[in-house]
Order: structure tokens, then sequence, then C-alpha cells
């Protein structure tokens, strides 16, 4: 077992606790209620009784699922210091964050994130969020958990194409502070993407680390942490196009990586030769970077407008000097349209 980390996010202490063991060692005491998908309950809550189900995918992070979470704990009789526990992916954590925030205007939470990209990002420093239409992430709160536990061993049941999703945010943490994990991520590439234990389990301690230090110093994201957002502004754009179907998060965020890449360097930002390294290595893991079919450049930036980023001052984007050095900055809309509409990767 893995030792702990701990971080203190404003008025919020969030302890990270490594474990072997299922969710079930949350869940035992009274006075707590569980969150699944259906796909998370099959797998790893078939023996836990109190229990809110939701449907799998983006679809859920809607408001009518975070009212029946509420609804199931004033059922249960859930007091202020009741737990409400996440057991998911990125979706079901940011959904239950959300409603925890709300309940009795601020309940206990903890989170199991299962998947790969909600241990390394979603799941820690306290966004809480829910779609408005295809506005993806436009409703939310800052709600961080009391607990995030990460048990490795879920990992086992991902399919291999939810595993690269979540390597993906990897490498964009990597991007924003940790170049030894950059390597690590290059290296170890192989065992990575067969889902060996200890290499997801160092991943994912690195990740956290420079996630938190960051959250740490900006809750709720009035400067730094924005940082966080490295090619995501491309990501959402693309996700929120395709009615959130057709992607997955990480699938996203690896070609709005590419693509703030090359925009940094259009800008005389990003240094070619490091565009071209990220964008090989996102490559090598199999990530698709070229343009999408039937979705025009125009579509795309049209989907940007409705970002929840965007500012008087133009779309806000995060470009990259080098790695550990990201800059926020408001970019007008034609070096994103050419951003948009550049071949990357040769593809």
């Amino acid at each position: 077992m893995s030792e702990g980390l701990r971080f203190r996010f404003g008025e919020f202490e969030t302890r990270v606790r490594f474990t072997e063991q299922g969710p079930e060692s949350l869940l035992s005491a009274a006075g707590s209620l569980a969150v699944f998908d259906r796909n998370v309950r099959r797998l790893h809550g078939r023996r836990i009784d109190r229990a809110v189900v939701l449907p799998a995918g983006e679809p859920a992070k809607a408001w009518r699922w975070a009212e029946r979470i509420m609804a199931a704990a004033l059922k249960q009789g859930l007091s202020r210091d009741g737990l409400l526990v996440g057991v998911g992916g990125g979706v079901v954590c940011d959904l239950t964050a959300f409603a925890a925030s709300l309940y009795m205007r601020g309940c206990r939470l903890a989170l199991v994130p299962t998947t790969l990209l909600a241990m390394v990002d979603a799941a820690l420093g306290g966004k809480s969020a829910l779609n408005l239409g295809r506005a993806k992430n436009l409703i939310g709160t800052f709600y961080p958990a009391e607990e995030l536990v990460i048990w490795i061993p879920a990992l086992a049941t991902l399919p291999p194409a939810e595993l690269r999703s979540g390597l993906a945010e990897a490498i964009k943490t990597a991007l924003l502070g940790d170049a030894d994990l950059l390597a690590m991520l290059a290296d170890r590439r192989a065992e990575l993407l067969r889902g060996d234990p200890d290499a997801l389990a160092q991943t994912v301690r690195r990740c956290l680390a420079v996630k938190g230090r960051i959250v740490e110093n900006d809750l709720r994201e009035s400067g730094r942490r924005a940082v966080l957002n490295l090619g995501h502004t491309f990501a959402h754009a693309l996700e929120s196009a395709t009615g959130f179907r057709r992607y997955r998060h990480g699938e996203a965020v690896a070609w709005g990586l590419a693509r703030a890449l090359e925009l940094g360097v259009a800008l005389g930002v990003t240094a070619r030769p490091l565009a071209s390294e990220v964008t090989a290595l996102l490559a090598a893991y199999g990530f698709q970077l070229g343009q999408p079919a039937g979705l025009s450049a125009r579509t795309l930036l049209q989907a940007m407008r409705a970002d929840k980023k965007r500012r008087a001052d133009g779309l806000r984007f995060v470009l990259l000097r080098g790695v550990g050095s990201p800059e926020v900055r408001a970019v007008e809309e034609e070096p994103v349209l050419a951003a948009l509409e550049a071949g990357v990767g040769g593809q």
C-alpha cells in the first residue's frame, strides 16, 4: 500500500489514500450513500445496498440526476454530517460532488475514482459540474472531497481505449509540471497501455502531486489553476460539437493538446521541436490527431464561443512555452481557426 497524500484547498482538506480494498470499506457504516453508474455498480457495487445508480456516460451530468441523488439522501435520512460517496469515472465524481455541495448546504463527500482519467484529474481539486444542453460543465461549484480513495485494482476492469483515455490527461499533467513524468510516459508506454499496476500507480501519484500543488494556490480558478485547462478549450468544443458521443474525454483532450501546441507555435510561444515531440508521443499512444470527420473548423469555433472560459477579451487558451511553463492568454479567432484547419502529426 502506498503512503497517502494530503492537500489543503482553501478551507477544505483532502486526504488521498491508496488502497488494495474496494469501495465497501467506505460504505459499511450508517449515514452513507453511494453513487454509481450502471456499469460500475455491476462491477464493483453489487453488495452495496444504499446506492443511487445513474445511466453511464456524459448525459448523466444533468440537473435531474443531481436531484435524484439529493432526494435519495433525504429519503435515507442523511444529515449534514452524512457521507456521499461517488464511485466511478469523471461523470460520477463531478455529479456526486455537485450534489454534496448543495445537500443541506454541504454534506461530507468522498470519491473513489474507478477510471484512470478520474484518478489523475477529475476527482481531485473540488470542481463539480453539470452540462447545460451541449455546453460542457457550464454549471458547477468548488467542493473538494474530504477523502480521495485510489484503488488501482479497479483499473484492471477498464477496456484498453478507456485506459488510454486517462493517459492523455496524464500527458497533459506532465506537461504542466513534471518533466520526469513525461519521460516516464514515453519510456514505459507499453507497460502503461497493458495496465501494469506499478507504472499506473506511479503515474497517478505524480499527477496528483502536480495538480494538487496547482490547486492549493488557486482553488476557485481565479488565476494559476486555469493552466489545468491545457488542451481543453479545443477538447470541449470537439465533445460538444459531436454531442458528447463520438469521443472519450481523453481522446478529445489528446486532440486538443495537439491543437493547442499548434496554436502556440503559430503565436511564437511554443517551440516547434517541443510541439513535434509531444505530438509524436500522443500519436504513439494511438490518439487520432487529424481533422475530425464531418466537422468543419468553423463548427468547432462556434462551439468554443459557448465555452465557460470565454472572457470579454476573447477566447482564452493555455499555451506552452516549455514543460512546466504554461501561460493563459486571450487569442483572437483568426489564429484559432487556422490551428483548427492545420494538419497535425502528419494526419
